[in-house]
């Protein structure tokens, strides 16, 4: 005779994980985002990497990958399709064959106008929220915290 257990480890049920919530809210957030960057012709993952040279253009790959916690592997071929439709330049080193540096066009720059917008629109869709402005910004702060805890935790 076999019995199924429906569940016998509370820590394997879905409503009891950090993880999905987080995971959950990151795409639904990022699907927020889709209207107004397709409206710019970029992806997500593009608009990170603008606001990053928004912030300090002229950095390294390695310094993007840093800042946005991602591989360099992952983030080079972005940066490739993000030159091939103008956004960035990619330049090597001279001095460090191994180092490429990465500018903004003038093209990428000027997509940081129609950017500025975004945060006020996504604020505007989220006045019938039951979370406030501060609840919101509290959270940003709380999730920096961990954010920062895990990427120095070597396991």
């Amino acid at each position: 005779m076999v019995y199924f257990y429906i569940m016998e480890y509370e820590q394997l049920k879905l409503s009891n994980q950090i993880c999905f919530p987080v995971y959950a809210a990151s795409r639904l957030i990022t699907r927020e985002y889709q209207p107004y960057l397709e409206a710019m012709g970029i992806t997500y993952p593009q608009y990170l990497v603008l606001m990053v040279l928004w912030e300090a253009d002229g950095l390294s790959v390695n310094e993007i990958s840093k800042k946005l916690i991602l591989n360099t592997n992952t983030i080079t071929p972005l940066l490739k399709r993000m030159e091939t439709i103008g956004l960035v330049e990619r330049k090597r080193s001279d001095s460090d064959e191994r180092k490429v540096f990465v500018k903004l066009t003038a093209k990428g720059s000027d997509l940081r106008i129609q950017a500025a917008e975004i945060p006020y629109k996504l604020m505007e869709g989220l006045q019938t929220s039951p979370m406030s402005v501060d609840d919101l910004v509290d959270l940003r702060e709380k999730l920096n915290v961990l954010i920062d805890f895990l990427k120095e935790k070597k396991i």
